[in-house]
């Protein structure tokens, strides 16, 4: 297995993680939906929509740290066979609207960047964009693996961890990294009713009501609508 379907299969794990555990509607909640608006590719309501606006008003990440930024997601998603890299699905700014988003990642994340530009010139006394990708590998693997890496690369290796969770979010949250999982989420389909072989086995069948009402493919696009007592009338 290949790291690229490592990540894929500690992503969709992590997801459905999230999902189990924030499923649920309190009264508060139903507040909230109520005031949702419809924009883009999902529902904010009107404050998240003014938040948004200022925060994508602004700038984190200056051109080195982005440059930094986009060169260090491309190592932990390259391009293959299957998709884009990480910097062709959007990711860099992806990172730069969380680390607006959520603070608490700014120390991190710049700090982290400047630790690795330090160690970039203690090693070969070259910044770490001037590098090449093979001496680039040889420094990001002192702090890719938690477990073996030594204690001064502790740092390192907690900025990692933020620059790969934030990559691999950002990469399969996006179109292209969607695609890359196959996801295809909820399809309209066309259900013709139980199979005939399956009635016939346990002499049934359906009456002409359900056949003109329920099972008429020219109708199933249609919404149904009922009387006062329940009963269905188109």
């Amino acid at each position: 297995m290949d790291r690229r379907e490592n990540l894929k299969l500690l992503l969709t794990g992590t997801v459905a993680t999230g999902f189990l555990l924030s499923t649920g509607c309190s009264p508060e909640d139903t507040k909230v939906a109520e005031k949702i608006t419809g924009t883009g590719l999902y529902g904010r309501t009107t404050d998240e929509i003014a938040v948004d606006k200022k925060l994508m008003a602004e700038t984190f990440f200056n051109e080195k740290e982005k440059n930094m930024v986009s060169i260090l997601a491309d190592i932990i998603i390259p391009k293959d066979e299957t998709s884009g890299s990480a910097t062709e699905s959007g990711v860099p700014d992806f990172i730069e609207f969380m680390m607006k988003d959520y603070p608490k990642f700014q120390l991190t994340m710049r700090g982290g960047l400047m630790w690795l530009e330090n160690l970039s010139l203690a090693t070969f006394e070259k910044s770490f964009l001037e590098i090449t990708a093979e001496q680039r590998i040889q420094l990001i693997d002192k702090i890719a693996y938690p477990d073996t890496a030594e204690e001064e690369m502790k740092f390192g290796v907690k900025f990692f961890n933020l620059m790969r969770n934030l990559t691999c979010t950002g990469f399969f949250t996006s179109q292209m990294g969607i695609k890359d999982i196959g996801y295809v989420g909820n399809r309209p389909n066309q259900w013709d009713g139980v199979p005939d072989e399956v009635l016939k086995k346990f002499n049934l069948s359906y009456d002409q009501k359900t056949l003109d009402q329920c099972l008429n493919i020219e109708d199933q696009q249609k919404l149904a609508q009922w009387d006062e007592k329940g009963n269905l009338i188109g």
